[in-house]
C-alpha cells in the first residue's frame, strides 16, 4: 500500500476524496440542530441519522430503508428515536435490515462533535497535529501506534502545512487490554479554510485499497482551528466513524458501544490537557505545602519524565498488536492479562525481559471518588502491597493546571530507600494515578537538571473510566479500573514466564482490586 498511494491514479482518487471530506468535515462542524441536537444536559450533541443522510447523500441500505418506511409513514423499529434523551448516548443506532440472516452485522455509526478553547496559536495546533512524532506523542492515551505510508503533497516548507495530504496507519485506543484497539488506513489533509481557521480532516482509504479489515472505518472526522484573541484558539472536534464492537468485552460494551469511550471529547480533552503541561512547564517555581521548592530546572526534569511515564503506562496496558498479552492461566483469572517485553539498550528502559500484567475491574463508585483514594499518600499502604505497615509521605508536588488533584508528586515510603514518582490526572472521559519506583540517586540526577530521558523508570498505575456515559455535572456511581503492572522478575525471560512468577502476579491483580473494592464499600472513604 505504502508504494501503490503515490501511484497518480490513487492520488487523483485520495485527493478527490479528501477534498469532499473537508467539505463535508466543515459542514458538521459549524451547522447546529437540525443536523446535531443539545440533550438535555446542555452538553451532548447527537447526531441526526435521517438529517445527515439528506444532507451529505449518502444512500444506503439504512437510507433506503428509511424511504421506504417514510413512504407510509411507519418509522422502523430499529430507528432510535429523536425525542428520547433520557440516556446520554453518542451513538447512532441503526442498522440496515438484512434479508439473508446469516450476513455479517453491518458496522454500526458513532458521531460525536465536542468544542474547547486553548491556549495555543493555530499554527502550533495544526503543527501538533500534522507532525507525525506530535502527535503520536500528545495522544498517546488514544493512539496506541501510528505511521505515514506517504506524502502526496506539501509545501515543502517547515511549519507550513497548508494543502499537506498524508496516506497513515493508526491504532487506536481506550486504556484496557480488554478492548481491542480499532486499526485503520487513512488519509490526513490540512488546508487554511478561511482567514484565522484551519481544517485537519482524516478519511479511511479501505474502500480505495484491498485491506482484510472490516470493522472499523473513520468517516470525515478531525477539527477546524479558530484563532481567537491573546493566542488562543477554538478548537471544534468530530468524530464519525464505522465500527463493529463485538469483540468489545461485556465490562466495556455500555462505555463503548455508546460512543463515548472513542468519542470527540477525549481528543478535546487531551489537547487541553497538554496546552496545561506547556503552561506548567513554563511557570515558575513555587514552594509547595510541603516547604520544598522544586528549583526550575528540577521542575522541568520531572514534567518531562512523568510525562514519558504516563505515555508508557498507556501503551503497557492497552491492546495493541505490538502487546502480546496472554490470558493468566490460572482460576478465577479469565479477565487477566500477561506479557514480557524485552528491552536491548533502549534509553530509558532497563535492559533485557520484563512483565507486564494488567486486568481491569468494575468498582461501584464514581471515579472521583476512586482516584481521590488512589493518589493521596496517606492511604497508599491500603492498596500497595509493597508498602503494607508503612507510612507514606509526599514530600514536593508539582501543581499541573488549576485543578489541585492533577499533580506530578514524589512520594516516599517512611524507613525504606523506596521513592516514587507519581502523576495523578482527571477528565470528564477518564482519570490517571501512575507511578514509577526510583531510587534516590536516580531522583537527585533529575532534580538537578540532569537528563531525564536517561532515567531508568517502569511505571505502574490505574486508569479509570465512567462504566457508561454520565450526564455533565453528574458523577457516575460504577467506574471501570484497570490495573496495570510492569516489573522486572528474575525468574522470568524472554519468552518464558515461570509458574511461580505467574502465581506473585496473579496475586498481585487479586489482591489489589480486592483491596481498592473493599475501600470503596467502606463508608470511610
Amino acid at each position: 500500500m505504502a508504494v501503490s498511494v503515490s501511484a497518480d491514479v490513487y492520488k487523483m482518487k485520495i485527493t478527490k476524496l479528501v477534498v469532499a471530506a473537508m467539505e463535508e468535515l466543515t459542514k458538521m462542524a459549524l451547522k447546529g440542530e437540525p443536523l446535531w441536537q443539545l440533550q438535555k444536559n446542555g452538553k451532548t450533541e447527537l447526531l441526526n441519522d435521517v438529517e445527515y443522510m439528506g444532507q451529505f447523500g449518502h444512500v444506503d441500505a439504512t437510507l433506503k430503508e428509511i424511504m421506504k418506511m417514510v413512504e407510509v409513514r411507519e418509522p422502523p423499529q430499529w430507528m432510535p428515536s429523536l425525542d428520547n434523551t433520557s440516556e446520554c448516548s453518542f451513538e447512532s443506532g441503526y442498522k440496515p435490515i438484512s434479508c439473508n440472516e446469516h450476513e455479517p452485522e453491518p458496522l454500526r455509526i458513532e458521531a460525536s462533535r465536542e468544542t474547547g478553547h486553548v491556549r495555543m496559536t493555530p499554527i502550533g495546533l495544526v503543527e501538533m497535529l500534522m507532525d507525525l512524532k506530535q502527535w503520536s506523542l500528545v495522544f498517546s492515551n488514544i493512539v496506541s501506534k501510528a505511521m505515514i505510508l506517504g506524502i502526496l503533497s506539501s509545501t515543502g516548507k517547515e511549519g507550513n502545512y497548508d494543502g499537506t495530504l498524508q496516506v497513515m496507519t493508526a491504532e487506536f485506543h481506550v486504556p484496557s487490554p480488554l478492548v481491542p484497539v480499532r486499526e485503520s488506513y487513512f488519509a490526513r489533509y490540512c488546508k487554511q479554510v478561511a482567514p484565522g481557521t484551519w481544517g485537519i480532516v482524516d478519511i479511511s482509504l479501505e474502500k480505495l485499497f484491498s485491506y482484510p479489515s472490516v470493522t472499523f472505518r473513520r468517516r470525515p472526522s478531525g477539527c477546524l482551528i479558530q484563532e481567537m484573541p491573546n493566542g488562543y484558539s477554538k478548537v471544534i472536534w468530530v468524530e464519525h466513524v464505522e465500527v463493529d464492537n463485538g469483540s468489545v468485552h461485556k465490562l466495556f460494551q455500555p462505555l463503548v458501544a455508546s460512543g463515548f469511550a472513542f468519542g470527540a471529547k477525549r481528543w478535546v480533552n487531551t489537547i487541553v490537557q497538554q496546552c496545561v503541561r506547556l503552561a506548567t512547564l513554563m511557570a515558575r517555581s513555587t514552594p509547595t505545602d510541603t516547604g520544598v521548592l522544586i528549583p526550575q530546572y528540577g521542575r522541568t526534569g520531572l514534567l518531562k519524565l512523568s510525562e514519558r511515564m504516563m505515555r508508557t503506562f498507556c501503551i503497557d496496558v492497552c491492546a495493541s498488536a505490538s502487546n502480546l498479552w496472554m490470558p493468566i492461566p490460572r482460576y478465577g483469572a479469565e479477565d487477566m492479562r500477561i506479557m514480557t517485553k524485552y528491552s536491548k539498550y533502549e534509553p530509558g528502559i532497563p535492559p533485557g525481559p520484563s512483565v507486564v500484567f494488567a486486568t481491569s475491574v468494575q468498582i461501584p463508585a464514581s471515579q472521583k471518588r476512586i482516584c481521590n483514594f488512589l493518589q493521596h499518600a496517606n492511604s497508599r499502604n491500603k492498596w500497595d502491597i509493597l508498602s503494607y505497615g508503612y507510612s507514606i509521605k509526599e514530600l514536593a508536588y508539582i501543581i499541573n493546571g488549576e485543578d489541585p488533584g492533577n499533580r506530578i508528586s514524589i512520594i516516599q515510603v517512611i524507613d525504606t530507600p523506596v521513592l516514587y514518582l507519581q502523576e495523578s490526572y482527571s477528565d470528564s472521559t477518564g482519570s490517571y494515578v501512575v507511578y514509577a519506583p526510583m531510587d534516590a540517586y536516580a531522583m537527585s540526577i533529575v532534580l538537578n537538571g540532569g537528563d531525564p530521558d536517561t532515567v531508568v523508570i517502569l511505571p505502574s498505575g490505574f486508569a479509570i473510566l465512567p462504566d457508561k456515559p454520565t450526564p455533565e455535572g453528574e458523577e457516575n456511581s460504577a467506574s471501570l479500573l484497570t490495573l496495570g503492572f510492569h516489573i522486572i522478575d528474575g525468574a522470568s525471560t524472554k519468552n518464558f514466564i515461570p509458574s511461580e512468577s505467574i502465581d506473585m502476579m496473579h496475586q498481585i491483580l487479586a489482591e489489589t482490586s480486592f483491596s481498592i473494592m473493599t475501600a470503596m464499600i467502606s463508608p470511610k472513604h
